[in-house]
């Protein structure tokens, strides 16, 4: 037992006293370090005592933002179907504005002796968040894998969209219908996969329309992931001119889609919209929504595999796995107006 202490206690980053503790149901360790102590149970091999087994119960956390944006559900319904038919049960939290925070889902999490964390575009995503939250189930050796907003400060497995393939998917396709003036409307600049989606976004504007770096800028519109984000971004780019316009989500092309409608404008004959998600409805909308569609069920698979081999021990590689999304034309989307063509594409 002394040795099989040593060792629990070795892995933990604990004492032997606390592990002894922890296996025996005694008051004065905190979740964190007794989630520590169970992980490193698991990973070594040893057997729980009968009293803990009742905690163990297979369970993953599941954190994802609100159920509002369709994709996020759609991650948490695959992630869940998979997760029961390995025989582990999904604790989902979403995050609704102004309800729980994720570092208190993180702690509820804990305590109630987890396997294991998967995080669907958390504050992981958010580049100038604090990533202590997640140095510190690292260090308690708690299996965590994070979806989309890769953080090279993070020792973690991450699932991401290409979002710079993305962008680029929408423009050419835009640019193929002789659209120039195509603006951008995008989440806040603060977030990984914003960056992303606008990197790509201006690589393309180069490479298919010749508009200069400083106007693309111009064409560059960060408000709220929201309807109403949409719309008021999709208002000052049809001030600048767009025939066609990009959301940054589904959700914002339905606000451009208001935004143009307000203004007497036909989508598609008057001015292009395009989203990206491919999110529930997208393909009934009218008119039916031009969108990237994520490989929600390769990533949420991907993710469910790469946990589940954390927590058996097997160690995933500390790298980024890009999935390749994929353009799917409706509707939203038609050659731009006649008259409206601009030549500013290089020759040669």
């Amino acid at each position: 037992m002394t040795t099989r202490l040593a060792d629990i206690a070795a892995h933990a980053g604990v004492s032997e006293a606390t592990v002894s503790r922890v296996l025996n149901g005694k008051p004065g360790v905190s979740p964190s370090t007794r989630q520590a102590v169970l992980t490193a149970l698991d990973v070594l091999g040893y057997e729980r005592p009968a009293r803990l087994r009742q905690r163990r119960a297979g369970l993953i956390g599941l954190i994802i933002p609100e159920l509002t944006n369709p994709i996020f559900p759609a991650f948490a319904e695959v992630i869940e179907s998979a997760l029961a038919r390995h025989g582990y049960m999904a604790v989902l939290c979403s995050q609704a504005p102004g309800g729980i925070a994720e570092d208190d889902y993180i702690e509820m999490l804990l305590e109630r002796g987890v396997a294991g964390i998967i995080f669907v575009n958390g504050l992981h995503a958010n580049a100038r968040s604090d990533r202590a939250r997640y140095v510190r189930l690292i260090e308690q050796a708690l299996p965590v894998v994070l979806v989309n907003g890769y953080r090279p400060d993070i020792d973690a497995p991450f699932i991401s969209n290409d979002d710079v393939a993305s962008l680029e998917a929408i423009v050419a396709h835009l640019a193929a219908m002789g659209h120039r003036r195509i603006g951008l409307a995008i989440g806040q600049d603060v977030y990984v996969p914003t960056r992303r989606k606008t990197e790509g976004f201006r690589r393309a504007m180069a490479a298919h329309t010749g508009l200069p770096a400083a106007e693309v800028d111009e064409l560059v519109v960060n408000t709220m992931y929201t309807v109403e984000g949409g719309q008021a971004a999709a208002a000052k780019l049809l001030d600048a001119g767009c025939t066609a316009i990009c959301g940054g989500n589904d959700i914002m092309a339905l606000g451009a889609i208001r935004a143009a409608r307000a203004r007497g404008l036909r989508v598609p004959e008057d001015v292009s919209v395009t989203g990206m998600d491919d999110s529930l409805l997208t393909a009934y909308l009218d008119p039916p929504l031009t969108t990237i569609r994520q490989a929600v069920r390769e990533m949420s698979m991907a993710a469910v595999s790469t946990v589940l081999d954390e927590i058996r021990g097997a160690r995933s590689p500390r790298t980024e796995m890009l999935f390749r999304p994929e353009l799917v034309v409706r509707r939203s989307t038609a050659p731009v107006p006649a008259g409206r063509r601009l030549s500013t594409v290089p020759e040669g």
